[in-house]
């Protein structure tokens, strides 16, 4: 894969990466968000240290990452069971 060499700015700050270059939209997006997400706290929040609302983003994006993943493992352990239950039915008949 080709690495490209980009920069974002959150918070502030400049940031360069090297990235894939098939991941710059993901990254540019992401970047997106979080300048939007952090705006959204300053104007509803009393916080004026950028790195406070850097952590109160950082904590709801994990949560729901985490809640993301929770789901994710109960979808597939709920295919799995399901899966089994029709094989077991299948096999049931057709001996």
């Amino acid at each position: 894969m080709e690495e490209i060499s980009i920069t974002v700015r959150i918070a502030d700050r400049q940031y360069k990466l090297t990235i894939e270059k098939n991941e710059e939209e993901v990254f540019r997006k992401a970047t997106k968000l979080l300048t939007d997400k952090l705006i959204e706290y300053a104007q509803n929040y009393a916080f004026k240290d950028k790195q406070d609302l850097l952590a109160l983003v950082a904590l709801q994006y994990t949560t729901s990452s985490l809640k993301f993943e929770e789901q994710v493992n109960f979808n597939d352990n709920e295919l799995v069971f399901r899966l089994n239950e029709i094989d077991k039915v299948l096999s049931e008949n057709i001996s």
